[in-house]
Parts: structure tokens; sequence; C-alpha cells
């Protein structure tokens, strides 16, 4: 298992350890402990990018997940990439009234869930599932580790 953690922000720093150790939670909490992730933090300007070119929605987004593909049963393979906005994390923090961690946690179990095959566009139905899976995972991060820190 890795996990490969990329910023490439100026002016947020991330807490490397304390997220791989969240993201390797949820990895166990979700039955896949052995698989390989990266998260990314990227500005708006390069999510609207990745949005328009891989979703075809000209406009930013606050988190994309790549998942790869799957391997032939019984083979480790990666998961994917989950990208989180941090500009987005910022607006969304303040709108919501919570802090840049507890949004930073929320977009990463969103992503996280969409890599094992959670996906909220399939229809009212799929979304309660996801909802609710993402509420049982944020619960177990009460209070939200400190992961992200503003410069």
């Amino acid at each position: 298992m890795s996990i490969h953690i990329h910023c490439q922000l100026a002016r947020t720093s991330v807490r490397r350890l304390v997220l791989r150790r969240v993201a390797l939670s949820l990895l166990t909490r979700l039955g896949q402990a052995d698989a390989d992730i990266g998260i990314g933090f990227i500005g708006d300007t390069r999510m609207r990018r990745l949005n328009r070119e891989y979703r075809k929605q000209d406009r930013t987004t606050d988190v994309l997940a790549f998942a790869y593909q799957e391997a032939p049963t019984g083979v480790m393979s990666p998961l994917g990439d989950v990208v989180i906005s941090m500009p987005a994390v910022r607006r969304q923090a303040r709108a919501l009234r919570c802090s840049l961690d507890e949004e930073v946690l929320r977009l990463l179990i969103h992503g996280v869930l969409h890599l094992v095959g959670y996906d909220h566009e399939r229809g009212r139905r799929h979304a309660r599932i996801m909802q609710r899976k993402e509420a049982e995972l944020l619960a177990a991060f009460i209070p939200p580790p400190r992961v992200v820190n503003e410069v």
C-alpha cells in the first residue's frame, strides 16, 4: 500500500504524515487497506482544465476522482487519484462554516468513495447510499485531524 500526496500550491502546505494516516484509515474502513492511491491539491484553473478534459464540463469543481483500470481478481492494483481544489475548499468551508480540515476530509472521503465504486450520479438511490457512507466515514474523524496549513 502506498499513498502519494502532491500539493502544487504556494499558499498551502499539507501535513503528509497525518493525511497518510487518514487515507489509510479510510481505505481500511472500506476494505482496501492494500490499495495505492494518489491525493493531489491544485488550484481552480487546473481543476477546470481537468474537468473540461475528462468530464466535458467547462467549469471548476471541488473534487475529481480518477479510478484506474480494474485488475484481474486477486491482483492488487492502484485505486486511482483524488484531486482536490483548495480554492473550492476555502469557499465551501466558509459557506458551510467549518474548518478547512473538515472540508478537505469531506472531499477526500467523497473522492475515495468514487474510487471504490460509489456513484451519486447514477440516481437518487445511489446518491442516498453514498451520502450515508460519507456521513459514517466523516463521523469517524470527529474532530477532524489537522491536514492542511494555509500560509
